[in-house]
C-alpha cells in the first residue's frame, strides 16, 4: 500500500498532523486500511477501527498510552524480536525517514501473529518540523503464505525435474535442447554443457525416427512410450521409450516435454523365443527381496535367490515343499486362511508378518505381500508372494518396546510422583507414586496435573491452568524453585516441589512435558520441629543462665573462703552439667527418674556406689523437673559423701519412690534415707544446700520438701504433683513445662 497522499491545498491552514488529529473518528475509519497516528514523541494519538481489529486490542489514548505501535509485540520477518522503540514508526518520528512497503510481524495479546505491510511517513508542520508520523498497514499473512507455498511448489517441481528417476528433457520448436535433468545426462554420459543447446537430432541414432517424433509433436500429437535409439557419449546405443507432449502458446508450437525411459537392458535381454521368461528371470534374480510363485495348495513353483538366502534352503529343496512347511506352526493358520480367501477371489491381495524356521533352528520374521495371477476369465493361476526379511527391524522394534517398558518401569519404581502430558497439557502417563500422592486415580487425558486441588504455599487456591506444569508448557521452559500444596479428595494436604520440564522432538518442536512432584511433608515438619527446638533451646538457655546466676549468688553468700566457694560452685555446676548431658542425649525429651538418679549419684559416690539402693516404678520427668531433681539429689549426695552414710565403709543409702493417686492429681513421693554412717547432729544453721533444695522442689516444682537429721542418718522426703495419667511408662512425669 502506498503512503498517504497530502491533503488538498484548501486544508493547509492546518498542518497534516493537526488535520488528522482534528478529524472525526469516522474520517480515519473511512480509510481502506489500518491507520494509526503518533505524535512527535511517538505516543499513539489516533487509530482507526481496522487497526484495532488487526491488533485485537484498543490501546488507551489517555494516561496509559503506548508508543510507536499499538501491537502487543513486534518481530522482524525472520522472527527476531523488535523493540517498539526500534520499529520503523520510531525511525520516522525521530529522524523523518519514511518506510515504503516494509514488512514487519505484529503479535496480538493472544499470541497470534500476522505479517504487516507498512507504509510510514513523517508529518511536518509548515516550517518542516516533525509533528508526528502516520502508519498505514495491511495484513499480508495470506499473501506471504501463498508466496511460501508457491516457492515450495516451485522447489518441488524443480526437484522433480532434476532428480526424477528417469530422463527428462525439454526441446524448443526448432528442435534445440533447452534443459535436461541428471538422469538424462547420466543415461547418455554427457555433461550439461555438451548436451544442452544442441539439436536433439544429433543424439538420435535413427534420423527417420527423430523426424517422425518432431513432426508428431509439432502437430500436437502425444507420444506414449515411443521406441527410439539414442547415441551415448561413449558410442554405445541406448534403447529408450519416449513419452512426450507439446506446449503451444497462441497456436504456436513452443516446446516439448520428453520423458526418456531407458529400456536398454530389457531390450538386450529380450529374445523372440524367451522374451517373457528371460525378463522375469532377470527381475527375480536381481531383486534383493524374496519373490516366489505358489499354486493353490501353497506349493512353491518358483523362487529367487533372495528367498533361498533368507530361509537358508536351496532352490531344489524349496520347490518340493509348500510355504506352510517352513512357517512357524503358530502362524500357519492365519496365512492359510488369508491365502484361501485370496484363491476364492474374496481378497485381491493381503499382507501379514509371520515367523519362519531355518534348518539350523533359527527363526526369522518375514513380511509377506501376496497377490494373485488369474486368467482372462478370473480363474486363479498362481500366487505371487513378495517376501522381505524384517528380522533386524523386528528385533529393533522389540528393543524399542523393551526400552519404553524399561523407562516406564523406572518411572514406576521412582519414589517420587512422575507424570507426562502432551503439548496441550493432557496427561499421557503417571506412575503409582503419583496416584498415591494425589489420593486418586488420574484419568489419561486430564489436564495439567494429577492432583485433585492445588494451593499456593500461602494457602490461596491455585487453578490448574496456572500451575507450574501449565506455565512450563505455555512458556516452553522448565519451571524450578517453586512450591505448591496438593489437596487429596480425603482432605489431606501435601506440600511438594514440582519439576515440570518441556519435551521436544528432534526438530525442537514442543511435544509434551514431564513433571516430578517431590513430597516435602517431612521437610516441612522438620522445619517446624527445628523452629520449636530453637524456641525451646532459647528458653532452656535463659532458664539455665538464671539457675547458674542463682547458684553463684547463694554459694557466694555462704562460702567461707574463695576456695570453699570454688569447690561448692564447681560441684553444683557439674551436677547441672550432668543433668544437661542426660537431657541432651535424649534430645531434651523426658528423662527416666532411675537413670537420672544413677547419673547423679554414681560419679559422686565412687566406690561407695555399690552401697546405694535405687528402687521405684518407671517414671519419666520432663526437662524442667529433671533439672530440679538433679540439683536436689546432688546436694543430698554431696552431703552424704562428705558427712553422711557414704563417708563410712558400712554406710548405706536408699533412694525409693512411689506414685500416690489422689482425687485431683497424682503425686510422686520420694524418700532419701541414709544409715550406718557417723552419728548425725542437726546443723546449727540452715545452709545454702538446704535452701537450694527447698527452692528447687517447692518453688520450682510446686512440691513439698522435708529434710530431717535423724541420729541414725539423714532422711529427706520429697513430694511433687504430676499429671493424672503419669503411671509407669505411660506419660511424662513432673509439672507442665514453663
Amino acid at each position: 500500500m502506498s503512503s498517504v497522499e497530502e491533503f488538498p491545498v484548501a486544508a493547509r491552514r492546518l498542518s497534516e498532523y493537526d488535520a488528522l488529529v482534528a478529524a472525526a473518528p469516522s474520517a480515519l475509519d473511512a480509510i481502506p486500511g489500518a491507520v494509526y497516528l503518533c505524535d512527535h514523541e511517538g505516543w499513539l494519538v489516533r487509530y482507526n477501527r481496522e487497526a484495532a481489529d488487526r491488533w485485537r486490542r484498543a490501546p488507551s489514548l489517555g494516561k496509559e498510552r503506548v508508543r510507536f505501535c499499538g501491537s502487543h509485540r513486534l518481530f522482524l520477518p525472520d522472527g527476531t524480536p523488535l523493540a517498539h522503540e526500534d520499529c520503523p514508526m520510531a525511525t520516522a518520528v525521530l529522524t523523518g525517514a519514511p518506510t515504503r512497503n516494509g514488512e514487519i510481524v505484529m503479535e496480538r495479546p493472544d499470541g497470534s501473529r500476522f505479517v504487516a505491510l507498512v507504509n510510514i511517513r513523517a508529518l511536518r508542520d509548515h516550517q518542516g518540523k516533525i509533528q508526528g508520523a502516520i502508519n498505514c498497514f495491511q495484513d499480508i499473512s495470506a499473501h506471504k503464505a501463498m508466496e511460501k507455498e508457491i516457492r515450495r511448489k516451485s522447489a518441488d517441481l524443480e526437484d522433480f525435474f532434476e532428480n526424477s528417476a528417469i530422463g527428462l528433457h525439454i526441446v524448443d520448436g526448432d528442435g534445440m535442447i533447452q534443459r535436461a535433468n541428471k538422469a538424462e545426462l547420466s543415461l547418455l554420459g554427457y555433461t550439461a554443457e555438451e548436451y544442452v543447446g544442441r539439436h536433439i537430432g544429433e543424439f538420435h541414432a535413427d534420423v527417420p525416427v527423430i523426424s517422425d517424433i518432431l513432426r508428431k509433436l509439432s502437430c500436437g500429437e502425444k507420444l506414449h512410450r515411443y521406441p527410439a535409439r539414442l547415441r551415448a557419449r561413449d558410442g554405445s546405443i541406448k534403447h529408450v521409450l519416449i513419452t512426450s507432449n507439446s506446449r503451444f502458446e497462441d497456436g504456436r508450437f513452443v516446446n516439448t516435454r520428453c520423458f526418456t525411459t531407458d529400456v536398454t537392458d530389457l531390450y538386450e535381454a529380450e529374445s523372440a523365443r524367451r522374451e517373457s521368461e528371460d525378463r522375469l528371470a532377470a527381475t527375480y534374480e536381481a531383486a534383493t527381496i524374496g519373490i516366489a510363485e505358489a499354486d493353490a495348495d501353497g506349493r512353491l513353483l518358483r523362487v529367487n535367490d533372495a528367498i533361498c538366502k533368507m530361509l537358508g534352503r536351496s532352490r531344489e529343496e524349496l520347490l518340493t515343499v509348500t510355504f506352510f512347511d517352513y512357517t512357524l506352526e503358530d502362524d500357519r493358520e492365519d496365512d492359510r486362511a488369508l491365502y484361501a480367501r485370496q484363491i476364492r477371489g474374496e481378497l485381491d491381495s493381503y499382507a501379514l508378518r509371520k515367523r519362519a524356521v531355518r534348518p539350523d533352528g533359527t527363526m526369522v520374521y518375514l513380511d509377506i505381500h501376496s497377490s494373485s495371477v488369474r486368467d482372462a476369465s478370473g480363474v486363479f493361476l498362481y500366487g505371487v508372494r513378495v517376501i522381505q526379511d524384517v528380522t533386524a527391524a523386528k528385533l529393533m522394534e522389540d528393543r524399542i518396546r523393551e526400552n519404553q517398558q524399561h523407562m516406564r518401569d523406572l518411572l514406576e519404581a521412582l519414589p517420587a510422583a512422575v507424570y507426562t502430558t502432551d503439548a496441550e497439557g493432557h496427561i499421557t502417563f503417571y506412575n503409582k507414586a503419583a496416584a498415591e500422592m494425589s489420593g486418586r486415580t488420574p484419568q489419561v487425558g486430564d489436564l495439567w496435573c494429577v492432583t485433585w486441588r492445588l494451593y499456593n504455599p500461602d494457602g490461596t487456591p491455585l487453578p490448574h491452568n496456572e500451575c507450574p506444569m501449565a506455565v512450563a508448557l505455555r512458556e516452553n521452559r522448565a519451571v524450578r524453585g517453586v512450591e505448591a500444596i496438593a489437596e487429596r479428595p480425603d482432605g489431606r494436604r501435601i506440600p511438594f516441589i514440582p519439576y515440570p520440564t518441556p519435551l521436544h522432538d528432534a526438530e525442537g518442536n514442543l511435544v509434551g512435558a514431564i513433571n516430578m512432584l517431590i513430597d516435602i511433608t517431612e521437610r516441612k515438619q522438620a522445619e517446624s520441629r527445628q523452629r520449636t527446638l530453637i524456641d525451646e533451646l532459647n528458653h532452656r538457655v535463659k532458664n539455665t543462665l538464671a539457675t547458674v546466676q542463682s547458684l553463684v549468688g547463694q554459694t557466694a553468700r555462704h562460702a567461707e573462703s574463695l576456695e570453699d566457694f570454688s569447690q561448692r560452685f564447681e560441684a553444683r555446676l557439674l551436677a547441672l552439667s550432668r543433668a544437661h548431658d542426660l537431657l541432651t542425649k535424649r534430645h531434651w525429651d523426658d528423662a527416666p527418674l532411675d537413670l537420672l538418679a544413677r547419673e547423679v549419684l554414681t560419679p559422686l559416690a565412687g566406690e561407695a556406689a555399690e552401697r546405694i539402693a535405687i528402687d521405684g516404678p518407671s517414671v519419666h520427668l520432663n526437662p524442667r523437673a529433671a533439672l530440679s531433681f538433679t540439683m536436689a539429689l546432688n546436694e543430698l549426695a554431696t552431703n552424704a559423701v562428705k558427712y553422711g552414710a557414704l563417708l563410712s565403709e558400712c554406710g548405706t543409702l536408699s533412694v525409693a519412690w512411689r506414685l500416690e493417686a489422689r482425687s485431683d492429681q497424682t503425686m510422686l513421693n520420694l524418700e532419701w534415707r541414709e544409715q550406718g554412717g557417723p552419728p548425725v547432729k542437726p546443723p546449727m544453721r540452715r545452709g545454702v544446700g538446704s535452701r537450694l533444695m527447698e527452692r528447687c522442689i517447692e518453688r520450682d516444682l510446686g512440691g513439698q520438701f522435708d529434710l530431717v537429721f535423724e541420729p541414725t542418718g539423714v532422711c529427706c522426703r520429697i513430694s511433687i504433683p504430676v499429671g493424672p495419667s503419669a503411671l509407669a511408662g505411660s506419660a511424662p512425669m513432673g509439672p507442665a513445662r514453663a
